[in-house]
């Protein structure tokens, strides 16, 4: 996930210099896969991960004629799958779909604390990006606001009276904690946080007004939206998207140059071979190339971005480390780890 004044536009320009960087590497390897490839999603089905996870792997599936399944393993803020992963066997048959909340656990010191080396490549090998899309700011129909301005004040008004307003997430660390906490910041107020095991967890805890609002990927909310069960209020990316033309940005709405973005992609467990990560890195971007994908990431309101290689991993390090100051001030803590 990008933060306001580095926006997700800035930094894939800044990367686009890296290229893919899998030409270069040995030949592919053209017998690969033989079986069976697992993709783990750190958190519950009906997720913004978990949506992405199983569009890749049905479509990769299709392309390789051999079945590529989803393995959801929530818990720890995505960090129990994280290390799960890591641990796996290097051989390219079992994958992580990872966001900034499942790999901050990975990147936490001995206190727990983001840590200030944090390198993916130590960790893991990055794939591919496939996506980077604006959150949507959303809140219960029961919720009196329909602007960031009403919900500003009436965020006031509950602190006022010590209660208030409620908000989920997917877990201590992740980009719907996270983008909530930098809200909570800017404008001053004071927010409940209420963890669960995913955004699609956290959006069901919304619909039953248990919680009050929800900073969320398109993908997850878009079909309640559109049922007018949510109301979206606003986008924490620096421009409109078309599937919500109506709503404003933070930014637009009086928050100074708010521009955060959640961020999805794939990678496999460090000295997983180059060849291997070369084929993987190939697929994903010919799959993010195909026009009835392109259509429905364009529905989910999640563009691609076909990132790979070590301009990927550089944008994961470029993420971690502009988290990390606001997390050590904020003392969050991701639930899944120091473990290493």
């Amino acid at each position: 996930m990008l933060t306001r004044r580095h926006s997700c536009s800035a930094l894939l320009g800044a990367l686009a210099g890296f290229g893919s960087g899998w030409a270069a590497r040995p030949a592919l390897a053209l017998d690969y896969p033989t079986r069976t490839v697992h993709i783990v999603v750190p958190f519950l089905a009906s997720g913004g991960t978990d949506i992405l996870a199983r569009l890749a792997a049905n479509r990769l599936a299709e392309r390789w004629r051999r079945p590529c399944v989803v393995d959801n393993m929530p818990g720890g803020s995505g960090g129990i799958a994280t290390r799960a992963v890591m641990r796996a066997a290097p051989d390219g048959y079992t994958l992580l779909m990872a966001s900034t909340g499942a790999l901050l656990a990975a990147a936490s010191g001995p206190d727990g604390s983001p840590a200030d080396d944090f390198d993916i490549t130590k960790l893991l090998a990055p794939i591919a990006l496939l996506a980077a899309p604006p959150y949507v700011v959303t809140v219960n129909p029961a919720v009196p606001a329909r602007s960031v301005a009403t919900l500003v004040d009436l965020a006031r008004a509950r602190q006022a009276r010590g209660e208030p307003l409620r908000y989920g997430s997917s877990g201590a660390g992740a980009a719907s904690h996270l983008i909530a906490v930098l809200f909570a910041k800017e404008t001053g107020v004071t927010l409940t946080h209420v963890p669960y095991q995913g955004t699609g967890e956290a959006m069901q805890e919304l619909l039953s007004g248990r919680i009050d609002l929800l900073f969320a990927p398109p993908q997850t909310v878009r079909p309640v939206v559109d049922a007018g069960r949510l109301v979206p209020v606003a986008l924490t990316g620096a421009t409109r998207s078309p599937l919500f033309a109506r709503v404003p940005t933070l930014a637009e709405a009086g928050i100074a140059g708010f521009d955060s973005v959640g961020w999805f992609g794939l990678l496999a467990p460090r000295h997983t071979p180059d060849d291997i990560v070369a084929r993987l890195e190939s697929e994903v971007t010919a799959v993010l190339a195909e026009p009835a994908v392109l259509t429905r990431l364009a529905e989910l309101g999640a563009e691609p971005q076909p990132i790979t290689g070590t301009a990927f991993a550089r944008f994961i390090n470029t993420d971690i480390a502009r988290w990390t100051p606001l997390m050590r001030d904020a003392g969050i803590v991701p639930a899944g780890g120091p473990r290493r």
